[in-house]
């Protein structure tokens, strides 16, 4: 394993010019530089059917809260559908269950899809969901040390690559073999060079 630099950019011209560069100016290896597109979240057919997950992330207990939601909807459409009697006749009550049963069920498992006492938001106000990788063309160089991963950073940004994140990984014959879409990209601050 090995550290990478990798930057997102635009078009294919940008590609091929990120590549050019990180080779001929930063004298990096080609078979050590690995470019492809990156799809939008939800759409990396990790499985069969599709999608990137055999579970929603967000959905631990929605079966618990389905399950709540139906009892007590169930209880309250009955209780409502006994006061209905008199215009609906014998089948309010059951009908009201079913009706409270659905409707409860609904609530009940929108509630408890969220971790249990997980806030929208941080302490410090920021947007609390998990970071997205972004879909887009990449261009993904290993890079060992501070020197040569601040000189990947400044030859891509100089092409135009945008969302510039470092990780670790494996880039063998131009293929970075351990890329996983699903993992948090970890954006790159400029590491300071060596000092002399």
């Amino acid at each position: 394993m090995s550290n990478i630099i990798a930057g997102y950019l635009q078009t294919q011209d940008q590609v091929k010019r990120a590549i050019e560069s990180l080779v001929v100016e930063g004298d990096f290896a080609p078979d050590q530089i690995s470019s492809f597109f990156v799809n939008p979240a939800g759409q990396h057919d990790s499985y069969g059917l599709g999608g990137d997950r055999d579970k929603s992330p967000g959905a631990k207990q929605s079966g618990e809260g389905l399950a709540a939601g139906m009892a007590t909807g169930g209880a309250v459409g009955a209780a409502i559908g006994m006061a209905g009697v008199v215009v609906a006749g014998p089948l309010a009550p059951a009908m009201g269950a079913l009706l409270g049963a659905h409707v409860g069920g609904l609530v009940g498992s929108m509630r408890s899809m969220k971790e249990r006492g997980e806030e929208e938001t941080g302490p410090d106000g920021a947007d609390n969901t998990e970071p997205q990788r972004a879909s887009g063309m990449l261009v993904a160089v290993a890079a060992s040390g501070p020197e040569r991963q601040a000189q990947a950073m400044d030859l891509l940004a100089r092409v135009g690559a945008t969302r510039i994140e470092k990780a670790d990984g494996t880039i063998r014959a131009g293929d970075w073999t351990d890329f996983d879409p699903l993992t948090p990209p970890q954006l790159a601050g400029r590491p300071a060079p060596a000092s002399a």
